[in-house]
């Protein structure tokens, strides 16, 4: 896209589509920040960086960057390990020289190998993980951090038992907040035919107004309704006096870490994880771009790189394509990157400017926008497309769902591509060869390249026909075949004779 298509979608969408990343962004940030033991700010630095510079950078119209609840493990053990947070940035930044390096060794496309069923049953499980998350803070239960994705949580529940605890905390006030919000966005489109400019503003910052004032109306009309301007159930951002301040507060790597061994054992750890969630998270974006534009995957790592060797520099947490925030980007009308990039110059601001306003914004508003996220992407109608498509379809799709809803993320990608690898070579066993048979005449006709794996099965029809049959063998479709299966035929035929056949074998 030239520079003008650029300012024509963002005056036009993307300015709606970066205030809806923004909302959603802003309490991801600080809880994966507070969840991995790092200041707060260094999870606003990490979305800043991930908004401004990788958004630029990015192989990706649509895709969103960002710290990622996914690293959270990684980062929390490795701050524990090395036992300094500016010794871990050290750790950041070669993670992302790493990644500059996998870009310019154009490894990205290690993405495309992972099957579609299993991009889709990802899309769908974090749609209902998203869903499943979100109700305790929608009823007002928010002592877990808003981007927890684990099933199996620190505090020793795990997703269903939290949800069956928040009801005993349940706030009315919560509750009403993210009611009101969730029938402001289920109804935005229908409202937006009645009253025309609604089209031109955003859901979500509706939601949010919506949210802010209810709950300082409680305050002076239902007090037991008041949320309070408690960290538990509000945004919670760190408030500077100046900007010199906030420059204070960033914390710089400590060089003096780069002797020690376990630093680049950490960042070789992060780049891998944080490529890999970043090419799927592409793949993942580019299934949901409406107009199916293709990205590139090397450009990708490459901006991922970047991104987290100025996080690592600024005292950033790491980064990643985030398919939350590139979801919620999609499904607000994002076009082009400019989305993102004004999600990061939003979440500056913030920092600068707007914490005391931004304080006051319930998690019960900003769970009702990830609900709704959640819901888009975990849609019956994605079960019954995937259904349609036959059970080598579903099986790892399901498989998918099932491990990332009952794990977490990593793990349901890799069980999920393992079963789909699997029904990749059943569907090739199968389908490479057909036998046709019309009295004494028998024709074996290989429809595409045949492999090793075939053997047994190409054995045992070659075994079984019978004397006084006349055996066409058909390999014209054929570009590869075997060594194998070459000698399992020229056998075939030079023996036929000596068992009453007659073989014929038909080249290119």
């Amino acid at each position: 896209m030239k520079q003008s298509e650029y300012i024509q979608s963002f005056i036009k969408v993307d300015w709606k589509s970066g205030i809806a990343v923004f909302l959603v962004a802003l309490p991801l940030c600080l809880g994966i920040a507070l969840a991995s033991g790092a200041p707060l700010l260094a999870g606003l630095v990490a979305g800043i960086v991930g908004g401004t510079i990788v958004s630029l950078l990015s192989g990706s119209e649509l895709s969103v960057s960002g710290p990622a609840a996914g690293l959270t493990i990684i980062v929390a053990t490795a701050i524990i390990e090395l036992g300094s947070f500016p010794g871990f940035l050290v750790a950041v930044i070669f993670a992302g020289i790493i990644q500059i390096a996998l870009g310019l060794l154009k490894l990205g496309k290690i993405g495309g190998f992972f099957p579609s069923s299993v991009i889709r049953g990802m899309l769908v499980a974090i749609g209902i993980v998203i869903i499943l998350k979100q109700i305790p803070h929608a009823i007002g239960d928010d002592l877990d951090f808003i981007g927890e994705f684990e099933f199996d949580q620190k505090d020793g529940k795990n997703t269903f038992s939290e949800i069956l605890a928040s009801f005993s905390t349940l706030k009315a006030g919560a509750l009403l907040i993210s009611g009101i919000g969730l029938i402001i966005l289920f109804s935005w489109t229908k409202l937006g035919e009645t009253f025309r400019f609604l089209n031109a503003l955003p859901a979500s910052l509706f939601v949010v107004l919506a949210g802010v004032a209810m709950n300082e109306s409680f305050a002076i009309w239902a007090p037991d309704w008041y949320l309070g301007d408690s960290k538990d159930h509000m945004v919670n951002l760190p408030i500077f006096a100046s900007t010199s301040e906030v420059w204070s507060g960033l914390v710089s790597p400590d060089w003096s870490f780069i002797t020690n061994s376990k630093v680049y054992s950490i960042a070789l750890t992060l780049a891998i994880v944080a490529s890999l969630e970043s090419l799927l998270s592409l793949e993942a974006t580019d299934s949901l771009d409406p107009l199916k534009r293709i990205s590139s995957p090397d450009r990708e790592l490459l901006a991922q790189g970047v991104g987290n060797v100025a996080s690592g520099l600024l005292g950033g947490i790491p980064i990643t394509s985030v398919i939350v925030r590139s979801s919620t980007n999609v499904y607000s009308g994002g076009k082009s990157r400019m989305s993102g990039f004004f999600h990061g110059i939003l979440l500056l601001a913030a920092v600068l400017a707007l914490p005391l306003y931004l304080n006051k914004i319930p998690l019960a508003c900003l769970a009702s926008v990830l609900l709704y996220t959640g819901y888009k992407l975990a849609h019956p109608s994605a079960f019954k497309k995937v259904i349609a498509e036959g059970w080598k379809q579903w099986v790892p799709f399901l498989v998918t769902v099932a491990v990332v809803v009952g794990v977490d993320l990593l793990w349901g990608i890799f069980i999920g591509t393992l079963v789909g690898l699997i029904f990749v070579i059943l569907t090739n066993y199968s389908s490479v060869f057909t036998v046709f048979q019309n009295g004494n005449e028998v024709l074996i006709k290989f429809q595409k390249d045949v492999t090793f794996l075939h053997k047994m099965s190409l054995k045992e029809i070659l075994r079984k026909i019978p004397t006084g049959s006349e055996v066409y063998i058909d390999t014209t479709k054929v570009h590869f075949m075997d060594h194998d299966i070459k000698q399992l035929i020229d056998e075939f035929i030079a023996t036929a004779h000596e068992r009453g056949i007659e073989a014929d074998l038909k080249k290119k």
